[in-house]
């Protein structure tokens, strides 16, 4: 009976004394436009830490002093920890949007123009060095309801994903 209740206390003692740092992105190809769209999910407290980190400055993602600026920031940062070649060929990213839903906040991308992905390589160094033990979970979605993922982390910030011929 007592291994039943640590069985219980264990798990929630550990999130509470070392918490999770994970983002997630989830790529998929739009036939239609001939475009990756991909959404990201980043906990927003965990991104005021890589924004301010980054910019120099405290970040207040929720109640920014300036909306344009942190725009911009946001742009900035995950231009730059986001890189993506569909087929070998560096994809561009464009920002559409985002929206804060919870605890987290969804970012909507979209790419310039790419052929029908045989092959999609993501590196993925969002808040890496921010938040020791950060993963960053990649879901690529080519034409199916199924994803193939990828787990990206510090020492492992890349990966790639071969689709069949």
């Amino acid at each position: 009976m007592q291994h039943f209740y640590i069985s219980l206390i264990f798990p929630v003692w550990m999130a509470l004394v070392h918490p999770f740092f994970i983002s997630l992105t989830e790529m998929s190809y739009n036939s239609e436009k001939g475009k990756m769209e991909i959404s990201q999910k980043i906990f927003w407290d965990d991104l005021e830490v890589g924004l301010s980190n980054h910019f120099g400055e405290k970040v207040n993602f929720l109640q920014p002093k300036d909306k344009a600026t942190l725009d911009r920031q946001v742009k900035t940062y995950l231009e730059k920890h986001n890189q993506i070649l569909v087929n070998g060929k560096s994809i561009t990213l464009n920002l559409l949007g985002y929206e804060v839903d919870g605890e987290a906040a969804w970012f909507y991308l979209e790419s310039s123009p790419v052929d029908l992905p045989k092959s999609v390589e993501v590196t993925n160094t969002l808040l890496l060095s921010d938040r020791p033990g950060q993963q960053n979970i990649v879901h690529v979605y080519n034409q199916s309801k199924s994803p193939r993922s990828l787990l990206l982390s510090e020492g492992n910030e890349k990966g790639k994903i071969e689709f069949q011929k």
